[in-house]
């Protein structure tokens, strides 16, 4: 018998159709449903997909389907939402428009007997995950937010370039909200087996240096809207990534929002940090040695989605 792997994505938008493009690529998957609210170009999406088949590397059927599609899916990712706008928008100024949609999507999903794990990628994505726990009374393994996933991939790629050494061998963690507050907690990035900061010294860098390679990071969305109206393709493959993280069992460690039961001090609330993935979803989070700075960081990060939270999401989802 043929193991069922089956993935149901809500929200046909640019992001949500690079990661779909990006996994039939990948392959690993036999069934991917697509379902968005404008009917007509969730088809078209699908037929335009599906046209590829013969090419990726196995067969996947790919359709225009609906919530009750979802019932059976391994795994429900959502990336709908009203995006980003131009012009410096934060993430956080979307929270209380997209809560609602995502309330109202997790019911829907939730009534169709879905019981697998959920992946949001749907901005602010730490709210947005929060909301989707809550309404959904997941366990929090089986609730995940694509988190620092791809800033963590930009960090990586942007001191790889610096040092001159395949992003691979980079073990860099952005940590916190994905978004303005996080922070890369320095003491514990390393290339291959040596300390990153060491590294950076002895090719002349300073401590400065560090700190404008993490503006660089944060910065990074804001530019490519700036220039191209929206980023979809990093983000695409991340959560791909994901996806196949959970399939595979791979027991690897991802940075993703996850929700927080004391960890890092904080209780009740999605926020990025090192995760082990696996076919559960978080088999655990990665509790790293964060110096005193770091550890501040992390708890200004958490404070500023706990108001956001305590204020925005939590009096709508009592609605």
């Amino acid at each position: 018998m043929v193991e069922k792997r089956k993935i149901a994505l809500v929200g046909c938008g640019m992001v949500g159709m690079s990661m779909a493009y990006s996994l039939v690529n990948r392959g690993g998957i036999n069934e991917l449903v697509l379902i968005d609210i404008n009917k007509e170009k969730t088809i078209g999406e699908a037929m335009d997909l599906a046209h590829g088949v013969p090419f990726s590397p196995g067969k996947i059927e790919i359709k225009a389907g609906d919530y009750e599609d979802c019932g059976d899916a391994d795994i429900v990712v959502i990336t709908a939402g009203v995006p980003q706008k131009q012009g410096g928008e934060t993430r956080l100024e979307l929270a209380k428009t997209n809560a609602k949609i995502m309330k109202e999507i997790t019911e829907n999903v939730v009534k169709s007997g879905f019981d697998g794990i959920f992946i949001i990628a749907s901005n602010p994505v730490d709210l947005m995950s929060y909301v989707v726990q809550k309404v959904s009374g997941f366990p929090r393994e089986k609730v995940i937010g694509s988190g620092t996933l791809l800033d963590t991939a930009r960090l990586r790629y942007i001191i790889s370039q610096k040092l001159k050494v395949t992003s691979k061998n980079v073990h860099a963690y952005i940590m916190g909200e994905h978004g303005d507050s996080s922070f890369v907690p320095w003491s514990q990035c390393n290339v291959g087996c040596k300390n990153l900061t060491e590294m950076y010294k002895e090719h002349g860098y300073s401590a400065a240096d560090l700190e404008r390679v993490h503006k660089e990071v944060v910065d990074a969305a804001y530019e490519i809207i700036e220039k191209k109206k929206a980023t979809y393709y990093g983000i695409g493959i991340a959560l791909s990534r994901l996806v196949a993280a959970i399939l595979n069992n791979e027991n690897v460690i991802l940075t993703v929002s996850t929700l927080q039961q004391g960890e890092y001090g904080v209780n009740d609330i999605y926020i990025g940090v090192p995760a082990i993935i696996d076919a559960t979803g978080v088999r655990e989070i990665v509790k790293l040695n964060l110096d005193k700075t770091e550890q501040a960081k992390f708890e200004q990060s958490a404070n500023m989605l706990k108001e956001i939270m305590e204020r925005d999401i939590d009096p709508l989802l009592q609605d």
